[in-house]
């Protein structure tokens, strides 16, 4: 895995459509995670927001994954859209616990929050930050009341920042500014929230999810500012995490080269990233 100065990723590693662009058309499917994690240092852990991984799943995740790797995992969705967040205390601990193979790399901790969830459950939100605080964590958050530019959003802000925990920036604007029959473009926009940037640092790892559409040079007018934001965080010191989706992922590792390579253009040394090959086993002599 390239040593980068920041997390580069996707929504996922397993997707059939990479095979014979991003991997090898040959690649077998226990494969994929080694070949991923040879070009990209992240992942988002969007697997366990609908389902908690088995022991044997998380052992060999743990095998292959390189020690330096991030595993952005997202509470599992029982966990952030059922109910008081101060009774999940105890299934938020065994959920760590169940991850606690992976080790470090599960960082940061992702609550992403539903839309029902405002202003008038922030102390909720503040009880759980609080119970978990020994963690990197970052929150996303999708009412209306938290983009507004009002008391409110200025409530959350500071309940974050005064925790140092990251508010995650969601940028769906290619997705939206996108005219298609598709049906992975009309799924993409009826579930992916659509709500204004709020470019954050509130912590030394901001957090960033471009959702673009499937037309890369498209998007490319909504990716280049974030090109520059990103460049000056690193510049700052910070070490921030960008992830990349489309519609259907097909995509999104493509997606995830471009935005490195023009990166790389706005910082002249920025490594380049690997090319994923296929882990090939080393026959002994008999």
């Amino acid at each position: 895995m390239t040593v980068l100065p920041y997390f580069l990723g996707c929504p996922s590693w397993n997707e059939p459509a990479w095979r014979g662009t991003f991997y090898p058309q040959d690649l077998r499917p226990a494969e994929t995670l080694a070949c991923y994690s040879q070009v990209f240092n992240a992942v988002e852990g969007n697997t366990t927001f609908y389902a908690r991984p088995n022991a044997e799943t998380l052992r060999r995740w743990a095998e292959t994954m390189p020690a330096a790797f991030h595993f952005c995992a997202k509470l599992p969705r029982d966990i952030s859209h059922d109910g008081d967040l101060r009774e999940q205390f105890d299934a938020s601990r065994a959920f760590l616990a169940l991850l606690a193979p992976l080790g470090a790399r599960v960082t940061p901790l992702w609550l992403q929050l539903p839309a029902a969830f405002g202003p008038a459950r922030l102390g909720e939100l503040a009880a759980w930050l609080d119970a978990f605080a020994e963690r990197r964590l970052a929150v996303e958050v999708r009412h209306p009341a938290f983009f507004a530019k009002g008391e409110e959003e200025r409530a959350l802000n500071r309940l974050l920042h005064e925790r140092g925990v990251e508010r995650i920036c969601l940028d769906s604007r290619a997705l939206f500014a996108c005219r298609s029959d598709a049906p992975a473009v009309l799924h993409a926009q009826s579930k992916k929230p659509r709500v204004p940037v709020r470019p954050a640092a509130f912590s030394e790892s901001p957090q960033v999810r471009f959702i673009g559409g499937p037309d890369l040079d498209a998007n490319q007018p909504y990716l280049l500012p974030w090109v520059d934001k990103v460049a000056a965080w690193i510049e700052q010191g910070l070490t921030p995490h960008v992830f990349l989706h489309t519609p259907d992922n097909h995509l999104a590792a493509a997606q995830a080269q471009r935005f490195h390579q023009l990166l790389g253009e706005r910082l002249p040394g920025l490594p380049a990233l690997a090319v994923p090959t296929p882990e090939v086993e080393q026959l002994g002599l008999l």
